[in-house]
């Protein structure tokens, strides 16, 4: 399967730089049987879903993991997203400028009475370091949040604002540890929630860590050569346990963005089709020919030509209706990627 079979030209004006009002934003309803797509807001959501659908979220927090400092001794600009801990003191990260950051080279990262300070280990592919992160009398997670920049993905042509702390949030967000919004959630406001259970739809939260893995450029020619990093997630007994009452009276389980996608098939790969409470890493590529246990309805921002994001998303629905669908977004001036526009598919 080609990756050039999932592109698609978009117009930069329709990729959203800023948000709108929480809850707000327009939804397009795509039938994945008939192909039929309306259109319809944010807030219609609760209409267009039935009592005893069961809403499955992501609650996940975004730590400020860019880093903006400068090379020492000689002041040349330095920026850092770090992408995983490894330990105590050593981190996974993306550097730049790539090709001058060696070992042994030191950086310092400062903020108002704050200073982080550290040294490249080892220099993998693509701009990869391993970085030692060190702060005098402080521990380095407090300094990253007081000095650290929301990481902002690098198709929003803007500095990060005070706003984008609590704005590139979920309402839902309680377990710190991702670099990357999962933004279907973005949407949600507590109104929304309580108008969904008003109508008999339920919610539970699982927490899938959004690393670089998710976001990680498809560089293959094959859709099949492409692997993704793996990222850790956790599914409680009780989330568990309500998705596999809601699967076996025969209600509908809908995936509020792809991560919880990516969480709820992963456990149910090896079950037989009965999700497993528990936690670890899963490093689950869905594409087109996949077969969902679990997922039976998905609600889902507009994603990237040629990203792992959309061959999830054509898995679900078909690439030929999934493709359909956002050419009449692009028609009908929708807003794309993080903070742009919603999809549910049912």
């Amino acid at each position: 399967m080609n990756v050039s079979d999932f592109d698609f030209n978009l117009p930069k004006e329709l990729i959203a730089q800023s948000p709108v009002e929480r809850g707000c934003s327009r939804l397009l309803v795509l039938n994945r049987a008939t192909g039929l797509a309306t259109h319809a807001t944010v807030a219609d959501l609760p209409e267009h879903l039935k009592p005893g659908d069961l809403l499955v979220v992501n609650n996940t927090r975004v730590f400020p993991a860019r880093l903006l400092g400068r090379r020492m001794p000689s002041g040349g600009r330095v920026e850092c997203l770090l992408l995983k801990r490894l330990d105590e003191v050593r981190w996974d990260c993306l550097m730049h400028p790539g090709q001058k950051l060696r070992p042994g080279e030191r950086v310092r990262f400062e903020g108002t009475d704050e200073q982080l300070d550290g040294e490249v280990l080892e220099r993998k592919f693509y701009g990869r370091r391993i970085i030692k992160l060190w702060a005098k009398d402080r521990d380095v997670e407090s300094v990253i949040d007081a000095i650290g920049h929301v990481p902002l993905p690098s198709y929003i042509k803007r500095q990060d604002c005070v706003e984008d702390r609590e704005r590139y949030q979920t309402v839902y967000s309680r377990v710190l540890g991702s670099i990357a919004a999962p933004t279907a959630g973005l949407h949600f406001t507590p109104s929304l929630l309580e108008n969904l259970e008003a109508r008999g739809i339920q919610y539970i939260e699982i927490t899938l860590h959004v690393g670089y893995g998710t976001f990680k450029p498809i560089r293959t020619g094959h859709v099949e050569e492409h692997t993704l990093e793996s990222e850790l997630f956790q599914i409680s007994d009780a989330a568990a346990a309500t998705v596999n009452k809601a699967l076996s009276e025969g209600r509908r389980v809908v995936a509020v963005g792809t991560t919880s996608t990516r969480a709820l098939e992963a456990m149910v790969q090896t079950t037989g089709g009965r999700v497993r409470s528990g936690s670890g890493a899963t490093d689950l590529f869905i594409y087109p020919g996949f077969r969902f246990g679990v997922v039976g309805g998905m609600f889902t921002n507009f994603h990237l030509p040629r990203s792992s994001l959309l061959l999830l998303v054509c898995a679900f629905a078909g690439r030929e209706k999934v493709f359909l669908a956002y050419r009449e977004a692009i028609k009908y001036e929708y807003r794309f990627f993080s903070y742009g526009d919603a999809m549910l598919i049912l």
